[in-house]
């Protein structure tokens, strides 16, 4: 089995990559979407949160706006809520390479690979990246942001270009969809593991 790891800073278009891999029939284990989860009503993490951070929590599950608006910024109240985040999502991640053990290759989408020194666990790493004017205008239509979370984002981020500096591969999503999904193909046929689609 083949673990790849994709990863990439805020904007650079990691969810519509790992989308055409997915496309190909690889599992893909999206951290994100597990700690959405884990954070939503009735998730594992809720409790925890309410309890280090009080008034985060609403109905049953977590306000990530009140929770970004307690961390972001403040490196302790940061590495706090990771102390909680990080091991249920290995965790889940476990559980996830357990259920898909037959497959060959494995798609693990994981924003904060680098800064959480994470790339050890798998064999090859994707850096998703784009110009930083494309980065900030895709980020800026998102709804809430705003130039000051998105500067506090990007603060706790690995700048891209050391990202690719460290990545096996580099899938550049500045140009069109054609042109990103034929660098997916490219890495595919690399890898030995050809276009399923």
């Amino acid at each position: 089995m083949i673990r790849i790891a994709i990863t990439g800073s805020i904007g650079m278009g990691k969810s519509t990559v790992a989308a055409m891999f997915a496309e190909t029939g690889i599992p893909v284990f999206d951290a994100d979407a597990e700690v959405r989860a884990l954070q939503g009503f009735g998730g594992k993490m809720v409790d925890s949160i309410e309890m280090r951070f009080p008034g985060t929590t609403r109905e049953g599950a977590v306000d990530r706006d009140l929770l970004a608006a307690r961390v972001l910024g403040d490196r302790d109240q940061l590495a706090a809520l990771e102390l909680i985040v990080h091991p249920a999502v290995i965790e889940r991640r476990e559980a996830f390479i357990i259920a898909n053990r037959s497959a060959p290759v494995l798609l693990f989408d994981i924003p904060l690979l680098f800064e959480t020194d994470g790339e050890t666990a798998f064999d090859k790493v994707i850096v998703v990246s784009a110009p930083a004017a494309v980065q900030c205008e895709r980020v800026m239509l998102r709804p809430g942001m705003t130039a000051g979370k998105l500067a506090r984002i990007i603060d706790r981020q690995l700048p891209d270009a050391i990202k690719r500096e460290r990545a096996d591969f580099v899938i550049d999503t500045g140009g069109s969809i054609d042109e990103t999904r034929a660098q997916v193909d490219e890495i595919l046929a690399c890898l030995g593991l050809g276009v399923g689609r």
